[in-house]
Parts: C-alpha cells; structure tokens; sequence
C-alpha cells in the first residue's frame, strides 16, 4: 500500500537536467556592487563607483584588487 503522497507518476517529468547546454542563451546578468547603493552626496563618489563598476564588467571580473582600484583611480586621473 501507497500513501498518496508518495504515488508518483512516471510519465511526468519534474526533473531538469542543468548539465545539457540550454536551448535557449540566458540573460547574462551584471554583477555590480556598486550600482544598487545609494547615491552619495559627493558626485566623485559617484564617479569612482561607475568607474569600478565598468572596469568590473569590461573584464568580467566579480571582486577586483587594490591594485585594479588604483588602476580605476589613476584612469580618472588621480595622482599622489
């Protein structure tokens, strides 16, 4: 004897298997970290944020280095 909620139907199909390549492209979506804060009062801040953010998406990197937010700073034309 089968409890009903263990009765399965065999001709469903619930499972999808991940690891075929989809028949359709995904929507690649941009993993920012600035973008979705607030805006600060001071528009170099502002400023900054894009710039890492485009350097982020330009190289398809999620985390980046100090050293590649120096590069980002110096772009924008920092100097010490």
């Amino acid at each position: 004897m089968q409890f009903p909620a263990q009765q399965t139907n065999p001709t469903s199909v619930d499972f999808v298997d991940r690891r075929q390549e989809p028949t359709e492209p995904l929507p690649k979506a941009e993993r920012r970290q600035f973008s979705d804060q607030r805006k600060s009062d001071r528009p170099e801040v502002d400023e900054l944020a894009r710039a890492i953010d485009d350097y982020k998406v330009r190289n398809r990197r999620r985390f980046i280095t100090f050293e590649e937010i120096y590069d980002v700073m110096v772009s924008l034309g920092y100097h010490k």
